[in-house]
């Protein structure tokens, strides 16, 4: 009776993955299983349907569901300067070498949530030449809810631990229980909306980060989207990744762990930088 149940539960979560990506083109296929069919099947019920079956039919009624579907999808878990040492390492080594060899860096923040990763990014290069003469630093989510709210550049104090006192006063302006960010240090940011499983990615970039994202996808969709980071970067170009996560393979893709968490894509042999 169990296994019937099972299979049943099995189909019903198939088929419903597969009608998402017919309606809206999401592969929720990429995304680890035992995780997404537990948020799916708490949302449901939540929802009051007894099966994805029913839920799915509730969808298609119902387009605010879809959106509520999409925020269960994302953790949305930020904070300035996250992981605080490796923003050390990024400021003191990664960056300053980067500028040197190429002048005006290109930074791709993927994933970016409510722009806490790009902000931080944001003042290191401000710090780094002031004022920043490079192009706006590309921070892209597929939650446009957020992205809104990363417009904003509004942040609470519990994001704000991480963020020194003479950094507050020159990026920040505090109000009421939260800072925002000055025109100057928002400025240097444009967000977009951007599927990391289904839109194409831009090249060139030299600083490319994806922190705390992918550990929700299957092996195989990781290996595919660290592909597509490596050709992104230019070469001697960085990728940066989060604190729970670790690039199996990396070499086999063609990247070099130059420190924890980040990996670099190596100048070709003969190349001098």
């Amino acid at each position: 009776m169990r296994t019937a149940v099972r299979g049943r539960e099995d189909l019903d979560y198939v088929i419903f993955v597969k009608r998402i990506a017919e309606k809206t083109g999401v592969d929720l296929g990429a995304y680890k299983r035992k995780q997404m069919e537990r948020r799916l099947r708490s949302l449901a019920s939540q929802c009051g349907a007894s099966s994805l079956r029913e839920f799915f039919h509730m969808l298609e009624r119902d387009p605010s569901l879809l959106e509520l579907l999409w925020k269960r999808m994302t953790i949305n878990v930020s904070e300035l300067f996250r992981n605080p040492d490796k923003f050390v390492e990024l400021e003191k080594n990664i960056l300053p070498r980067l500028a040197a060899r190429a002048g005006r860096l290109r930074v791709w923040s993927a994933g970016c949530s409510y722009g806490a990763e790009a902000y931080s990014v944001a003042m290191l290069l401000e710090e780094l030449s002031s004022p920043w003469q490079g192009p706006p630093i590309l921070a892209t989510d597929i939650d446009e809810e957020m992205l809104a709210r990363a417009r904003e550049g509004v942040f609470s104090e519990a994001d704000m631990k991480n963020v020194s006192r003479a950094r507050r006063r020159r990026f920040f302006v505090q109000g009421e229980g939260q800072y925002r960010g000055r025109p100057e240090v928002r400025r240097l940011v444009e967000f977009r909306e951007h599927d990391l499983l289904q839109d194409d990615f831009e090249g060139r970039f030299h600083l490319v980060l994806c922190r705390n994202v992918v550990i929700y996808f299957t092996d195989e969709a990781k290996d595919r989207l660290y592909r597509k980071f490596f050709d992104s970067l230019t070469d001697g170009g960085v990728l940066f990744i989060g604190g729970t996560e670790r690039i199996f393979g990396a070499e086999a893709i063609g990247f070099k762990p130059i420190s924890a968490f980040f990996y670099e894509k190596p100048m070709p042999p003969g190349r001098r930088e």
